[in-house]
């Protein structure tokens, strides 16, 4: 433990889709760190995993079940954890859903649940969370989850990356509305790289276009083979977190050539291009 996430210890943690992929890293790295961790997600059978695997090990958690899709559902949540425990040190608005396909052919529904969850979960988890944590008047934190897809383009991603371009803009702003405020909130955008996960098993596809599969799978075997491990990441990030820092990367010299490669198109107003790599992925 860093001298920063000394911090955390005793607090609690709320972390939205902690089910599964990083969300289950940081409930995890929060109940090492001494927190009382509050495991959601869509998934009952999921959340209650990964909080007891965190009383196994000596920790503290309990399992919610929230739809973040639903902003009622983040009131709830936000309502029965001040409830119960008073305050709310971190906040990691982190569920999400990556969607494949081409822009037309991805079904109205899948569509609709990308956003809702990947956009509006985050947005609606600040919009319910910090009423109450400026009411409480104690310093806290407020991790969004973005992605090194913020600064980039890749056709058939497009559902996703949008969602996370529109996610660092959020947290920009949000940033610049707690400064304004005088806020003792601290804001990070959270830009993992690539983590081990299973953002791209098959089974997470479910109403993608069945053209799909052949980039999920190329993109799971990528993650797989050359990905960082979660508790390794997770760890990186929360003490990035815990430090106040507003960019949080898991692998900072991706984030930076991503922007650096952002930075360049803006510079030159050059058409849209495919990568040399990412064309090599999409015809395979």
């Amino acid at each position: 433990m860093t001298g920063h996430e000394e911090k955390f210890a005793g607090g609690v943690a709320v972390i939205t889709g902690a089910g599964a992929g990083i969300g289950s890293g940081f409930a995890r790295r929060a109940g090492e760190l001494g927190m009382h961790v509050v495991v959601t997600d869509i998934n009952p059978a999921a959340a209650e995993a990964v909080a007891q695997d965190i009383r196994d090990k000596g920790g503290k958690a309990e399992a919610m079940v929230v739809d973040v899709s639903q902003p009622a559902e983040l009131d709830r949540l936000a309502e029965e954890v001040f409830a119960r425990h008073g305050s709310v040190r971190l906040l990691i608005n982190n569920a999400g859903i990556e969607t494949i396909g081409y822009t037309w052919e991805i079904p109205a529904e899948r569509w609709e649940a990308t956003l809702n969850i990947n956009i509006h979960g985050i947005i609606h988890g600040v919009r319910a969370f910090v009423p109450k944590m400026l009411a409480t008047g104690e310093e806290c934190w407020i991790a969004n989850l973005a992605s090194i897809g913020a600064f980039g383009m890749m056709p058939t991603q497009t559902a996703y990356m949008l969602t996370k371009h529109a996610v660092q803009s959020f947290s920009e702003c949000l940033f610049l509305e707690m400064q304004l405020k005088q806020a003792p909130i601290h804001v990070s955008s959270v830009i993992p790289g690539m983590i081990k996960t299973s953002i791209f098993d098959a089974g997470a596809g479910k109403g993608e276009p069945a053209a799909s599969a052949g980039h999920r799978k190329a993109m799971h075997d990528m993650m797989a083979a050359y990905g960082m491990d979660l508790a390794e990441g997770s760890r990186v990030m929360m003490e990035q977190i815990a430090a106040n820092k507003f960019w949080v990367s898991s692998q900072p010299e991706m984030t930076e050539q991503s922007l650096a490669g952002r930075i360049r198109f803006f510079q030159e107003q050059a058409d849209p291009q495919v990568a040399e790599q990412a064309r090599h992925l999409l015809e395979h």
